[in-house]
């Protein structure tokens, strides 16, 4: 094991058995039998050292996601991802909350490729017409919410005791972003007239994903530039 490996492996520990999940470097080094010139020669300060803890940390829980060959119906697979996220943060409460903590002043790689994950999968579900707005859009509302909810989760237990709010708050976010037809497939008329509804912000949103996933040789790079443009625009239309 390397001395930077060391380093952070005795950080990671640290963090997860202090009280509030913060460390100092000095009871970092000691841990490590390093001086702390060599703790800031491999991380540069204490927050490099805190942002490289949560990068390995999270690492473990994107090794799955990476692993993973998507399944045939993508909204299971983004009910899946909600879950999962969540389990990932009450598992780890002290590196959730510091991967999410505001002095972070630069987010960490590992909180990045979450959200192109997340971004990746809500394109397979606009390429099935199966999203109300572009990806992009809902890929900010789903991950607003889903952290949000395990924030609360791992930072007032006390308070948020119902097993339930996450599955909940997951539907009803999903709701907002999904066409009426997933969660009711072709029942009620009142259910197909909301899907008519979200025709065109749905056809939008699948039109512009199959056009970046394969641009064809009769637009110019403006004129695809400018499609996209109004094909966002009609996509992000509040219903």
């Amino acid at each position: 094991m390397t001395t930077r490996e060391r380093i952070l492996e005795v950080a990671a520990d640290l963090v997860d058995r202090s009280p509030d999940g913060d460390v100092s470097t000095r009871a970092v080094c000691e841990a490590a039998q390093v001086g702390a010139p060599a703790l800031y020669r491999h991380f540069g300060d204490k927050e490099g050292l805190l942002s490289a803890v949560v990068d390995h940390g999270f690492d473990k829980y994107l090794a799955t996601k990476r692993e993973y060959a998507p399944g045939a119906d993508p909204i299971e697979d983004l009910r899946n991802g909600w879950d999962t996220h969540v389990d990932f943060a009450l598992r780890h409460p002290n590196l959730y909350r510091l991967m999410n903590s505001p002095a972070m002043r630069r987010p960490p790689e590992a909180a990045l490729e979450s959200h192109r994950i997340l971004t990746r999968d809500l394109k397979r579900a606009a390429a099935v017409g199966k999203l109300r707005l572009a990806p992009e859009l809902a890929a900010q509302m789903v991950m607003s919410a889903n952290v949000g909810v395990a924030l609360m989760l791992v930072s007032r237990p006390a308070t948020y005791t119902d097993t339930t709010m996450s599955r909940r708050v997951r539907d009803a976010v999903h709701a907002a972003v999904f066409t009426p037809d997933v969660f009711a497939p072709g029942e009620t008329a009142a259910a197909r007239e909301e899907t008519e509804d979200f025709r065109i912000p749905a056809t939008a949103a699948r039109l512009n994903t199959l056009l970046h996933d394969s641009p064809g040789p009769s637009l110019t790079a403006a004129e695809g530039a400018l499609m996209s443009e109004w094909l966002d625009r009609l996509s992000n239309t509040e219903g």
